[in-house]
Protein backbone atom coordinates (compact mmCIF):
# COMPACT_ATOMS: atom_id res chain seq x y z
CA UNK A 1 0.00 0.00 0.00
CA UNK A 2 0.83 3.40 -1.02
CA UNK A 3 2.31 5.69 1.79
CA UNK A 4 -0.66 8.66 0.86
CA UNK A 5 1.01 12.07 1.33
CA UNK A 6 -0.44 15.54 2.17
CA UNK A 7 1.69 19.01 1.40
CA UNK A 8 1.63 21.81 3.65
CA UNK A 9 2.56 25.20 1.99
CA UNK A 10 2.18 25.29 -2.14
CA UNK A 11 5.86 26.70 -2.29
CA UNK A 12 9.18 26.34 -3.80
CA UNK A 13 10.47 23.68 -1.61
CA UNK A 14 7.01 21.95 -1.83
CA UNK A 15 7.14 21.74 -5.67
CA UNK A 16 10.57 20.19 -5.69
CA UNK A 17 9.88 17.48 -3.08
CA UNK A 18 7.02 16.43 -5.92
CA UNK A 19 9.45 16.23 -7.98
CA UNK A 20 11.63 14.04 -6.31
CA UNK A 21 8.43 12.01 -5.19
CA UNK A 22 8.10 11.19 -8.64
CA UNK A 23 11.24 9.42 -9.45
CA UNK A 24 9.88 7.27 -6.88
CA UNK A 25 7.66 3.96 -7.26
CA UNK A 26 3.95 5.25 -7.49
CA UNK A 27 2.31 2.37 -5.48
CA UNK A 28 4.69 3.17 -2.61
CA UNK A 29 4.41 7.21 -2.68
CA UNK A 30 1.08 9.00 -3.51
CA UNK A 31 0.54 12.30 -2.67
CA UNK A 32 -3.34 12.73 -1.88
CA UNK A 33 -4.22 16.19 -1.23
CA UNK A 34 -1.97 20.06 -0.70
CA UNK A 35 -3.15 22.96 1.38
CA UNK A 36 -2.12 26.37 1.05
CA UNK A 37 -3.41 29.95 3.22
CA UNK A 38 -5.04 30.52 0.03
CA UNK A 39 -7.37 27.68 -1.66
CA UNK A 40 -6.08 29.65 -5.07
CA UNK A 41 -2.74 28.84 -4.57
CA UNK A 42 -3.45 25.24 -3.53
CA UNK A 43 -5.56 24.41 -6.64
CA UNK A 44 -3.05 26.27 -9.31
CA UNK A 45 -1.10 23.93 -7.15
CA UNK A 46 -2.73 20.68 -7.32
CA UNK A 47 -3.66 20.83 -11.14
CA UNK A 48 0.08 21.28 -11.91
CA UNK A 49 1.10 18.70 -10.36
CA UNK A 50 -2.06 16.29 -10.30
CA UNK A 51 -2.90 15.96 -6.76
CA UNK A 52 -6.95 15.20 -6.24
CA UNK A 53 -7.70 17.56 -3.34
CA UNK A 54 -6.71 21.12 -2.64
CA UNK A 55 -7.56 22.90 0.55
CA UNK A 56 -7.42 26.37 1.39
CA UNK A 57 -6.48 26.08 5.18
CA UNK A 58 -4.19 23.77 7.30
CA UNK A 59 -6.59 22.79 9.49
CA UNK A 60 -8.64 21.45 6.65
CA UNK A 61 -5.83 18.98 5.79
CA UNK A 62 -5.15 18.09 8.93
CA UNK A 63 -8.89 16.49 8.97
CA UNK A 64 -8.06 14.71 5.95
CA UNK A 65 -8.90 11.09 6.52
CA UNK A 66 -6.56 9.76 3.25
CA UNK A 67 -3.39 11.15 4.65
CA UNK A 68 -0.80 9.34 6.54
CA UNK A 69 2.32 11.93 6.45
CA UNK A 70 2.26 15.87 6.11
CA UNK A 71 5.38 17.17 4.80
CA UNK A 72 5.39 20.80 6.07
CA UNK A 73 7.15 23.22 3.80
CA UNK A 74 6.48 26.63 5.89
CA UNK A 75 8.81 29.08 6.32
CA UNK A 76 10.43 28.06 9.70
CA UNK A 77 8.07 30.47 12.56
CA UNK A 78 5.14 27.98 11.49
CA UNK A 79 6.93 25.10 11.98
CA UNK A 80 5.83 24.68 15.40
CA UNK A 81 1.61 25.63 15.19
CA UNK A 82 1.57 23.50 11.78
CA UNK A 83 3.46 20.03 13.43
CA UNK A 84 1.74 20.19 16.54
CA UNK A 85 -1.94 20.64 14.55
CA UNK A 86 -1.08 17.91 11.99
CA UNK A 87 0.24 15.74 15.63
CA UNK A 88 -3.24 16.39 17.28
CA UNK A 89 -5.01 14.75 14.54
CA UNK A 90 -2.31 11.78 14.43
CA UNK A 91 -0.48 12.19 11.34
CA UNK A 92 2.98 12.04 11.14
CA UNK A 93 4.97 14.46 10.07
CA UNK A 94 7.86 15.56 8.23
CA UNK A 95 8.91 18.93 8.72
CA UNK A 96 11.61 21.38 7.02
CA UNK A 97 14.31 22.32 8.81
CA UNK A 98 15.22 23.83 10.87
CA UNK A 99 12.76 21.92 13.14
CA UNK A 100 11.56 25.00 15.23
CA UNK A 101 13.44 28.62 15.98
CA UNK A 102 14.50 27.06 19.13
CA UNK A 103 15.52 24.42 21.35
CA UNK A 104 12.17 24.91 23.35
CA UNK A 105 10.09 24.65 20.10
CA UNK A 106 12.05 21.13 19.61
CA UNK A 107 11.12 19.90 22.44
CA UNK A 108 7.40 21.04 22.28
CA UNK A 109 7.24 19.43 18.44
CA UNK A 110 8.58 15.91 20.09
CA UNK A 111 6.09 16.23 22.96
CA UNK A 112 3.67 16.40 20.81
CA UNK A 113 5.03 13.64 18.69
CA UNK A 114 5.10 11.44 22.16
CA UNK A 115 1.68 12.43 23.09
CA UNK A 116 -0.04 11.58 19.92
CA UNK A 117 2.42 8.04 19.45
CA UNK A 118 2.86 9.80 15.86
CA UNK A 119 6.29 9.86 13.85
CA UNK A 120 8.28 13.14 13.60
CA UNK A 121 11.23 13.77 11.46
CA UNK A 122 13.34 16.82 10.87
CA UNK A 123 13.66 17.04 6.47
CA UNK A 124 17.44 16.92 6.85
CA UNK A 125 17.67 15.35 3.75
CA UNK A 126 21.55 15.40 3.51
CA UNK A 127 21.65 12.45 5.76
CA UNK A 128 19.60 10.03 3.23
CA UNK A 129 22.02 10.86 0.33
CA UNK A 130 23.89 7.43 -1.00
CA UNK A 131 27.28 10.16 -0.01
CA UNK A 132 26.24 10.62 3.55
CA UNK A 133 25.18 6.86 3.66
CA UNK A 134 28.47 5.98 2.26
CA UNK A 135 30.99 8.31 4.61
CA UNK A 136 29.05 6.43 7.40
CA UNK A 137 30.19 3.06 5.95
CA UNK A 138 33.91 4.06 5.69
CA UNK A 139 33.80 5.76 8.92
CA UNK A 140 32.33 2.67 10.89
CA UNK A 141 35.26 0.63 9.70
CA UNK A 142 37.86 2.93 10.20
CA UNK A 143 38.99 4.16 6.98
CA UNK A 144 40.61 7.44 8.01
CA UNK A 145 41.83 5.78 11.56
CA UNK A 146 40.98 7.72 14.31
CA UNK A 147 38.69 11.43 13.27
CA UNK A 148 40.32 14.55 14.80
CA UNK A 149 39.29 17.64 13.24
CA UNK A 150 35.55 18.23 11.14
CA UNK A 151 35.78 21.06 8.91
CA UNK A 152 31.90 21.81 7.49
CA UNK A 153 31.26 25.33 5.24
CA UNK A 154 28.38 26.42 3.61
CA UNK A 155 27.85 29.92 2.32
CA UNK A 156 26.67 32.34 -0.80
CA UNK A 157 24.99 36.07 -1.26
CA UNK A 158 21.51 35.49 -0.18
CA UNK A 159 20.75 38.81 1.64
CA UNK A 160 18.27 39.62 -1.50
CA UNK A 161 16.22 37.19 -0.45
CA UNK A 162 14.04 38.26 1.93
CA UNK A 163 13.20 35.28 4.21
CA UNK A 164 17.00 34.56 4.37
CA UNK A 165 17.21 38.62 6.07
CA UNK A 166 14.15 39.11 7.37
CA UNK A 167 13.51 38.27 11.16
CA UNK A 168 9.85 37.58 11.22
CA UNK A 169 10.59 34.87 9.01
CA UNK A 170 13.30 33.33 10.79
CA UNK A 171 16.05 34.55 9.05
CA UNK A 172 19.43 34.44 9.70
CA UNK A 173 22.86 32.26 8.37
CA UNK A 174 22.32 29.73 11.36
CA UNK A 175 18.55 28.46 10.91
CA UNK A 176 18.80 28.18 7.70
CA UNK A 177 22.49 27.17 6.63
CA UNK A 178 24.09 26.41 9.46
CA UNK A 179 22.23 23.47 10.31
CA UNK A 180 23.70 22.07 7.20
CA UNK A 181 26.98 22.19 8.65
CA UNK A 182 26.16 21.24 12.39
CA UNK A 183 24.24 17.86 11.52
CA UNK A 184 27.57 16.78 9.46
CA UNK A 185 29.27 17.32 12.13
CA UNK A 186 26.70 15.37 14.35
CA UNK A 187 26.76 12.41 12.33
CA UNK A 188 30.36 12.34 11.88
CA UNK A 189 30.36 12.09 15.74
CA UNK A 190 27.43 10.43 16.40
CA UNK A 191 25.64 12.81 17.92
CA UNK A 192 28.01 13.24 20.61
CA UNK A 193 27.16 16.80 23.02
CA UNK A 194 30.63 19.23 22.30
CA UNK A 195 32.17 20.10 25.64
CA UNK A 196 32.42 23.61 24.07
CA UNK A 197 30.98 25.85 21.60
CA UNK A 198 32.98 29.48 20.93
CA UNK A 199 31.02 31.61 18.00
CA UNK A 200 31.87 34.43 16.75
CA UNK A 201 30.48 36.74 13.29
CA UNK A 202 28.75 39.70 12.46
CA UNK A 203 24.89 40.57 12.23
CA UNK A 204 22.53 42.54 9.66
CA UNK A 205 20.76 45.35 9.92
CA UNK A 206 17.58 43.71 9.01
CA UNK A 207 15.74 46.92 8.19
CA UNK A 208 15.34 46.65 4.71
CA UNK A 209 18.88 45.35 4.32
CA UNK A 210 17.45 43.15 1.32
CA UNK A 211 17.17 46.17 -0.85
CA UNK A 212 20.58 46.82 -0.51
CA UNK A 213 23.65 46.08 -2.46
CA UNK A 214 25.98 45.61 -0.15
CA UNK A 215 23.99 45.09 2.82
CA UNK A 216 24.91 46.84 6.09
CA UNK A 217 27.20 45.07 8.76
CA UNK A 218 26.53 45.93 12.33
CA UNK A 219 26.56 44.90 15.73
CA UNK A 220 23.01 44.95 16.18
CA UNK A 221 20.16 43.19 16.96
CA UNK A 222 19.12 42.14 13.68
CA UNK A 223 19.84 37.95 12.31
CA UNK A 224 23.41 36.80 11.35
CA UNK A 225 25.01 37.19 8.18
CA UNK A 226 28.15 35.17 8.78
CA UNK A 227 29.12 32.53 11.92
CA UNK A 228 31.42 30.59 12.79
CA UNK A 229 31.26 27.92 15.52
CA UNK A 230 34.41 26.15 17.28
CA UNK A 231 33.07 23.12 18.67
CA UNK A 232 35.79 21.04 21.12
CA UNK A 233 34.65 17.52 21.56
CA UNK A 234 36.25 14.92 23.61
CA UNK A 235 39.44 13.27 23.62
CA UNK A 236 40.73 16.76 21.74
CA UNK A 237 38.39 16.43 18.95
CA UNK A 238 37.17 19.74 17.14
CA UNK A 239 34.99 20.99 14.67
CA UNK A 240 34.69 24.34 12.42
CA UNK A 241 31.13 25.56 10.97
CA UNK A 242 31.15 28.13 9.34
CA UNK A 243 27.86 29.73 7.13
CA UNK A 244 27.08 32.72 5.65
CA UNK A 245 24.29 34.77 3.85
CA UNK A 246 26.86 37.46 2.64
CA UNK A 247 29.86 35.87 0.50
CA UNK A 248 30.76 32.94 -1.74
CA UNK A 249 31.86 29.88 0.25
CA UNK A 250 33.17 26.39 -1.04
CA UNK A 251 30.42 24.72 0.68
CA UNK A 252 31.84 21.55 1.23
CA UNK A 253 32.66 19.48 4.24
CA UNK A 254 36.64 17.12 5.16
CA UNK A 255 36.69 14.70 7.83
CA UNK A 256 40.53 14.32 9.08
CA UNK A 257 42.26 11.20 10.50
CA UNK A 258 44.84 9.66 11.59
CA UNK A 259 44.76 7.02 8.59
CA UNK A 260 43.40 9.83 6.02
CA UNK A 261 40.62 11.92 4.83
CA UNK A 262 37.09 12.33 3.27
CA UNK A 263 35.92 15.12 1.42
CA UNK A 264 32.51 16.03 0.34
CA UNK A 265 33.12 18.70 -2.05
CA UNK A 266 30.77 22.13 -3.49
CA UNK A 267 27.25 21.19 -2.52
CA UNK A 268 27.61 19.23 0.34
CA UNK A 269 24.18 20.11 2.01
CA UNK A 270 22.93 17.74 -0.94
CA UNK A 271 26.08 15.73 -2.06
CA UNK A 272 26.36 13.84 -5.63
CA UNK A 273 30.69 13.26 -4.80
CA UNK A 274 33.00 11.77 -2.34
CA UNK A 275 36.58 11.90 -1.65
CA UNK A 276 38.44 9.53 0.12
CA UNK A 277 41.98 9.26 0.56
CA UNK A 278 42.01 11.36 -2.72
CA UNK A 279 39.88 8.97 -4.81
CA UNK A 280 37.07 10.18 -6.01
CA UNK A 281 33.42 8.85 -6.23
CA UNK A 282 30.27 10.00 -7.92
CA UNK A 283 26.69 9.04 -6.49
CA UNK A 284 24.18 10.74 -10.14
CA UNK A 285 20.77 11.85 -9.35
CA UNK A 286 17.57 10.40 -11.19
CA UNK A 287 16.52 12.90 -13.77
CA UNK A 288 14.07 14.94 -13.43
CA UNK A 289 10.80 15.46 -14.80
CA UNK A 290 10.03 19.17 -14.32
CA UNK A 291 12.44 22.05 -13.32
CA UNK A 292 13.10 22.27 -10.04
CA UNK A 293 13.98 25.66 -8.13
CA UNK A 294 16.75 24.46 -5.94
CA UNK A 295 19.86 22.04 -7.23
CA UNK A 296 19.89 18.80 -6.76
CA UNK A 297 16.07 18.30 -5.15
CA UNK A 298 15.12 15.12 -6.87
CA UNK A 299 17.62 14.26 -3.93
CA UNK A 300 14.11 14.94 -1.54
CA UNK A 301 13.36 11.58 -2.51
CA UNK A 302 15.76 9.48 -0.11
CA UNK A 303 13.84 11.40 3.05
CA UNK A 304 11.04 10.07 1.84
CA UNK A 305 12.12 6.46 1.35
CA UNK A 306 13.25 6.88 4.62
CA UNK A 307 10.15 7.83 5.97
CA UNK A 308 8.00 5.38 4.26
CA UNK A 309 10.68 2.97 5.73
CA UNK A 310 10.11 3.97 9.23
CA UNK A 311 6.35 4.01 8.65
CA UNK A 312 6.30 0.70 7.85
CA UNK A 313 8.17 -0.59 10.60
CA UNK A 314 6.21 1.52 13.12
CA UNK A 315 8.95 3.71 13.98
CA UNK A 316 8.59 7.05 15.51
CA UNK A 317 12.02 8.47 14.84
CA UNK A 318 14.32 8.14 12.48
CA UNK A 319 17.89 6.05 13.38
CA UNK A 320 19.41 8.34 10.53
CA UNK A 321 18.10 11.64 11.90
CA UNK A 322 16.32 10.91 14.96
CA UNK A 323 15.32 13.30 17.86
CA UNK A 324 18.63 13.62 19.91
CA UNK A 325 20.25 15.05 16.79
CA UNK A 326 17.59 17.95 16.09
CA UNK A 327 17.89 18.90 19.70
CA UNK A 328 21.38 18.98 19.91
CA UNK A 329 21.44 20.81 16.78
CA UNK A 330 18.87 23.56 17.98
CA UNK A 331 20.72 23.68 21.81
CA UNK A 332 23.87 24.75 19.93
CA UNK A 333 22.31 27.11 17.41
CA UNK A 334 20.43 28.32 20.78
CA UNK A 335 24.15 29.18 22.56
CA UNK A 336 25.38 30.70 19.30
CA UNK A 337 22.86 33.14 18.99
CA UNK A 338 23.15 33.81 22.64
CA UNK A 339 27.10 34.74 22.09
CA UNK A 340 26.41 36.81 18.96
CA UNK A 341 22.99 38.62 20.40
CA UNK A 342 20.54 36.92 17.69
CA UNK A 343 17.40 36.50 19.13
CA UNK A 344 13.71 36.20 17.71
CA UNK A 345 10.12 36.56 18.74
CA UNK A 346 10.04 33.21 19.97
CA UNK A 347 12.86 33.09 22.49
CA UNK A 348 10.81 35.74 24.73
CA UNK A 349 7.89 32.72 25.07
CA UNK A 350 7.90 31.20 28.21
Amino acid sequence: MATRWGICSAGKISHDFLVALRTLAPEDHEVVAVAARELQHAEEFARKHKIPVAYGSYEELAKDPNVDVVYVGTVHPHHLTSGKLFMKAKKSVLIEKPLAMNLREVQELLSAARDNNVFLMEAVWTRFFPVSLEVKRRLSQGEVGEVQMVRADLGAPLTHIPRMVEKELGGGALLDLGVYSLQFVLMVFNGERPESIQATGHCIDTGDCFQCLPPIYVFCPGVDGTVVLVLRFSGNRLAVCTCSITMVMACDAVVNGTKGSMMVPEHMWCPTTLKVNKKEMQFPLPEVSMPLNFINSTGLRYEAEEVRRCLQEGLKESPGMPWSHSSLIAEIIDEARRQLGVTYDQDHIQ
